[in-house]
């Protein structure tokens, strides 16, 4: 493990490369809520749980700041657990084993965690620091925002008092973001039915692997392959040509993350197996020329496996490769009201065998446009409707509607000219934020979201910009020194 305290902000990185040693996944962030608990107790600050589990700490104001207006500052505990596939990581037990790589902090085959563990490291460093200017502050830890959102969503009423918000789960510096898509999940789930395999056969395992893959939402629009896709793309075309039998197909992990790898087993009738692996071959030759420039990485291999003790049967092996093959996945519509922002999308997440007994496929679907929203999970659902799949809907979350009259929004732009010469970026994001289910339980909140860059978000490719944490953390320090009195 790299040495990350002698990087400025030093207080940041210090509590940053502590944070990486504490398994925090989603709705199993006890490790990091009891961490962050002592540390209150500790540097003896107030603090508080909701029955949730969000934990808020309290901090009073600087001395002769007490009349300023009180801020309340937030992040999310929980994070992203994905590793490449060689790579040996149990993300409940193992530590993230962060690196400094130029300018840049990432890890070792595994998501680093900077989403958002730089938001729980920056409000640390904040809660300790007394070089810091600021009126009360209030520190919102919310827990499963990663898997469903719900340590925001069942925010308590009166939990919070102050009513200007920082939420500090951006991944662009110099972008300050207003607003942000609301998002649900489509379900599609298959009862298993197998018969066992009565030709001679042989059994293949095929496994595509090293897509670039990325945040649903912040990354839908760049086109990155679809491992669920391209593994069903092969499937459906050999099953045309051969009489293959299907044992299990999976892909993906996580509904908010473009799949990077989808595996499957299959058995091929012995009179056709060389026809077979010539045709997989010409077929691994027109994929790689189609991502030769996007997916250089990528890895499509066939080896012999053990025989398989039973296959789909050929009626649901062809319900869910057609569906599948029919299912929307991208971006379905670009934004009228900002240029160059994603409107509506979809994302084919996960394809997943769950105890022998369901095929489970997890959708989601993100929009600004609630109503745009409906309608693309409707359409999705209609076509696993078509394959008589039963259909599941998550409450889903809303959208956060831009406020260009916020007065936050306007400290902020002014803070970063102060400091840095030139206007911040104001945006909307694509990406869901759980600025929304707070302004639903707390209208009239003020509210913005900004922080340091962060790229490869939800894959192990993360990294954070180090460089953009200590402008992210002079702006924060700017924005709170410049919050008006009550």
């Amino acid at each position: 493990m790299e040495n990350l305290k002698n990087i400025e902000p030093l207080l940041i990185w210090k509590y940053f490369n502590e944070i990486c040693s504490i398994p925090r996944l989603s709705k199993k962030e006890d490790k990091i809520i009891n961490y962050l608990v002592i540390f209150a107790q500790k540097k003896k600050l107030e603090f508080k749980k909701d029955k949730t589990g969000n934990l808020l700490i309290l901090k009073n104001a600087s001395p002769g700041k007490e009349n300023i207006r009180p801020v309340i500052l937030q992040c999310h505990a929980d994070m992203v657990g994905e590793k490449e596939m060689k790579v040996r990581h149990d993300f409940e037990k193992d530590p993230i084993i962060p690196r400094i790589r130029r300018n840049w902090v990432t890890a070792s085959g595994t998501t680093l965690g900077a989403d958002d563990g730089i938001g729980i490291a920056t409000l640390m460093a904040l809660l300790e620091d007394k070089k810091c200017v600021h009126g009360p502050i209030e520190c919102l830890f919310t827990v499963d925002e990663e898997t469903g959102m719900t340590g925001a969503a069942n925010l308590e009423s009166g939990f919070i008092k102050s009513n200007i918000l920082l939420n500090l789960d951006s991944e662009d510096e110099g972008q300050l973001f207003i607003g942000s898509a609301g998002g649900v999940d489509t379900i599609a789930r298959f009862k298993i039915k197998t018969k066992s395999q009565k030709v001679k056969s042989k059994t293949y395992l095929i496994k595509l692997s090293g897509l670039k893959g990325g945040h649903s939402g912040d990354e839908i629009h760049k086109k990155h392959a679809n491992a669920i896709m391209l593994m069903n793309r092969f499937l459906w075309n050999v099953s045309k040509e051969f009489r293959i039998d299907i044992s299990r197909f999976e892909g993906g992990t996580l509904k908010n993350a473009i799949p990077r790898d989808a595996e499957a087993l299959i058995m091929v009738p012995v009179e056709d197996i060389h026809k077979f692996e010539s045709y997989f071959q010409i077929f691994v030759g027109i994929v790689r020329k189609e991502l030769e420039k996007t997916e250089q990485e990528h890895r499509f291999i066939l080896t012999e496996s053990t025989p398989a003790n039973s296959v789909l049967t050929k009626k649901l092996q062809k319900r869910l490769l057609n569906s599948l093959y029919s299912c929307p996945h991208g971006v379905i519509e670009w934004s009228k009201d900002f240029e160059g922002l994603v409107e509506t999308s979809t994302n084919l997440a996960s394809v997943k065998f769950v105890d022998d007994k369901d095929i489970v496929i997890t959708t989601s679907q993100r929009s600004s446009v609630d109503s745009a929203k409906k309608d693309i999970s409707d359409k999705v659902a209609s076509v696993f409707t078509l394959a008589n799949a039963k259909i599941e809907r998550t409450n889903g979350y809303p959208g956060w509607t831009p406020n260009l009259d916020s007065e936050i929004l306007k400290i902020t732009i002014k803070s970063y000219k102060t400091l840095f010469r030139k206007k911040p970026l104001v945006k909307t994001i694509h990406a869901g934020l759980e600025c929304g289910l707070i302004l639903e339980k707390y209208p009239g909140m003020d509210m913005i979201s900004f922080g340091p860059t962060i790229r490869g978000a939800h894959t192990p490719k993360e990294r954070i910009d180090i460089k953009s944490t200590l402008k992210f953390w002079k702006l924060l320090n700017e924005v709170l020194k410049n919050i008006p009195e009550s």
